[in-house]
């Protein structure tokens, strides 16, 4: 989703793209946290994030425990505003296994 938003950006239609996933009830964004996130970057999850709190529905599934989210999102205000946004009115599973050998 963020490649594409950086593309939307260079060819002008950054509005557009923004504006549809605005419409959706539910946004999923799955793993989270896999490379950390860029400047143009974290300012789009911040815009999303901020546009979608308190209205509708956003599931994130990540490997990565929060309290490792401030460092994968970086500049730490803008971290705070989102962790503020997302986590404390959040229903968090936390799942739990054990690890098989050849995953280590």
């Amino acid at each position: 989703m963020f490649a594409r938003l950086k593309m939307a950006k260079s060819d002008r239609s950054y509005i557009k793209e923004i504006t549809k996933i605005e419409r959706q009830h539910l946004l999923v964004l799955d793993d989270f946290g896999i490379q950390r996130f860029d400047a143009q970057s974290r300012a789009t999850l911040m815009e999303i994030i901020e546009d979608r709190h308190g209205k509708v529905s956003l599931i994130i599934t990540s490997q990565l425990p929060i309290s490792k989210w401030h460092e994968v999102i970086g500049e730490k205000t803008i971290a705070d505003a989102i962790l503020d946004r997302i986590v404390h009115d959040a229903h968090r599973i936390e799942l739990k296994g054990r690890r098989r050998a050849g995953n280590r």
